[in-house]
């Protein structure tokens, strides 16, 4: 069983990899929310613990991102902050339990192994938005049972988008849950993936499109997902595009 810990103290982090590790797990540790994001993308854990005092991005916003992303894995915070109201923003960020420092290992222990019986899978199976459907774990897009084709990028945009349906995405979000950084790649690497995202689904007839919300960012526009396609569409009868580089 995979589980990430993101802790950016060599000592506490080597200490609790360790630990973990001689329970039987397989431990991935990544010291900054950026690294660990990008885990997440490329691979499937049962569970994470995260310190809330990282560089760069704290462990409130990975949760945010994470839970933003479509993961529901069970989410451990470790801080050594313990006053009620940062109890309070940590569980409202997505985590499913808190646990302040200093702590006895035997107490994380028992607090990992509680969590991956609350939930034994790491990501939302299916994520269906009208005639959408995100299969996760087949990493399938499904309009109306058909498959879209899809790269490896446009799939974790696509279910992106899916996951937050009429809400809108800054540029920096998706940099971070798409491609897993927060400088910029480049002006247009995100608008030519909306647009391959926006062909394909007019060709797949997914009744939904993706607005652009000037100077704020993009949104899945789903509230016409279950109206019927209009017959002689141009989409209609349309051959799949091929999969975007």
């Amino acid at each position: 069983m995979k589980l990430l810990v993101v802790e950016d103290d060599p000592d506490m982090g080597g200490l609790v990899q360790r630990g973990l590790a001689a329970e039987g797990y397989d431990v991935t540790l990544m010291t900054n929310g950026v690294d660990a994001l990008i885990a997440l993308r490329d691979d499937t854990y049962s569970a994470a613990a995260i310190d809330v005092m990282l560089p760069g991005m704290s462990g409130f916003e990975l949760c945010r991102h994470i839970r933003d992303s479509g993961t529901a894995m069970p989410i451990l915070l470790l801080t050594a902050r313990d006053a009620i109201e940062d109890r309070v923003h940590g569980l409202d960020s997505g985590a499913d339990d808190y646990l302040t420092k200093p702590f006895a290992f035997a107490e994380l222990a028992a607090r990992v192994r509680a969590l991956l019986r609350r939930e034994p899978t790491g990501m939302r199976p299916q994520i269906i938005v009208g005639r959408l459907t995100i299969d996760s774990h087949e990493h399938q897009a499904l309009v109306s049972g058909h498959e879209m084709p899809l790269s490896r990028r446009e799939f974790t945009l696509l279910r992106l988008f899916a996951t937050n349906p009429d809400k809108t995405l800054s540029r920096t979000d998706i940099l971070e849950s798409v491609w897993g950084t927060t400088e910029n790649i480049g002006t247009n690497v995100i608008d030519q993936y909306v647009s391959y995202l926006r062909k394909k689904l007019d060709v797949a007839g997914a009744g939904l499109s993706i607005v652009t919300e000037r100077g704020r960012g993009y949104r899945l526009d789903a509230k016409n997902a279950l109206e019927p396609k209009p017959s002689g569409g141009s989409a209609a009868g349309a051959a799949p595009e091929a999969a975007a580089p």
